[in-house]
């Protein structure tokens, strides 16, 4: 026997069908509201003046009570590096732009192991 289930929204402000869920954080509380179309669009034009003014501060609840917001990555092998370093240098000598550090572009390693 087949089974379907239909969830409907319900605009938590005006009752009529909402449209969206929208996720917002307040003094590190993380809410849900079911809005409409247009409601969501009063929700977010109340609030643009203020988060115009702030600053993002990460993804509410993203970081864990009693531990670090951020874990470090730990350093390339240095295989890596020297493979990096060539590839680089293969692509100055090539004219193709390149920044000194971070990562490459596929493309440009792509071209290298071709060329190669």
């Amino acid at each position: 026997m087949a089974r379907k289930v239909q969830v409907l929204l319900v605009d938590d402000v005006d009752g009529s069908t909402a449209d969206e869920t929208v996720s917002f954080g307040l003094d590190g509380t993380n809410y849900e509201i079911d809005l409409s179309t247009d409601n969501s669009a009063a929700f977010r034009e109340a609030l643009a003046s203020y988060v115009a003014a702030a600053r993002k501060a990460g993804r509410p609840g993203s970081a864990k009570a009693g531990r670090a917001a951020a874990t470090v990555k730990p350093a390339a092998p240095a295989a890596d590096r020297a493979q990096n370093q060539a590839i680089r240098d293969w692509a100055k000598r090539n004219g193709l732009q390149v920044s000194e550090r971070g990562r490459i572009p596929a493309d440009i390693v792509a071209k290298y192991h071709a060329a190669a």
